[in-house]
């Protein structure tokens, strides 16, 4: 045990940390047409990284989290495939920018449920997560991440 938490959840949240910081990074990168890296491999692999550990967490039934997590890994395979496989040629350039900012909006998507869950001011706004705040919150989250989106497939040349 780790900080009082078991190990799998300690590695669980450091990869989902290491890749909500270099994803910025990596879509910042994408919104002003500037090819990073490093930080685009780390953010792919600790994302794939951390949905794949969340498998690993306690559970007795599939859980929304989990849904996420397949989904995720979806679309990091899709990313994967055209920055790796294609080289962002063509079509596969608007594709690999959809499915790298897709996979930081689930990342983020995750982040305000466990911000809901776990800070006590916010869960005391939306106990269930089913409660208009918590929407709210999710809904805002969505369209800047559709308005990113929509910039860094216009914008990214690489």
């Amino acid at each position: 045990m780790m900080f009082g938490m078991p190990t799998i959840l300690f590695v669980h949240l450091v990869l989902s940390v290491a890749g909500l910081l270099a994803g910025c990074v990596a879509v910042y990168g994408l919104l002003v047409s500037r090819w990073m890296g490093g930080a685009t491999g780390l953010f792919l692999l600790a994302t794939a990284a951390t949905s794949a550990t969340g498998f690993a967490l306690p559970a007795d039934r599939l859980l929304p989290s989990h849904v996420v997590g397949i989904v995720s890994l979806v679309v990091l395979a899709v990313a994967v495939l055209a920055l790796y496989s294609f080289h962002l040629v063509f079509k596969w350039r608007w594709i690999y920018v959809v499915a790298a900012v897709t996979a930081l909006y689930l990342n983020v998507f995750v982040l305000v449920a466990q911000a809901f869950a776990k800070l006590p001011a916010l869960h005391a706004l939306a106990p269930t997560q089913a409660e208009p705040p918590f929407a709210i919150a999710q809904g805002v989250v969505l369209v800047i991440f559709i308005a990113i989106g929509a910039i860094a497939v216009k914008r990214f040349r690489p």
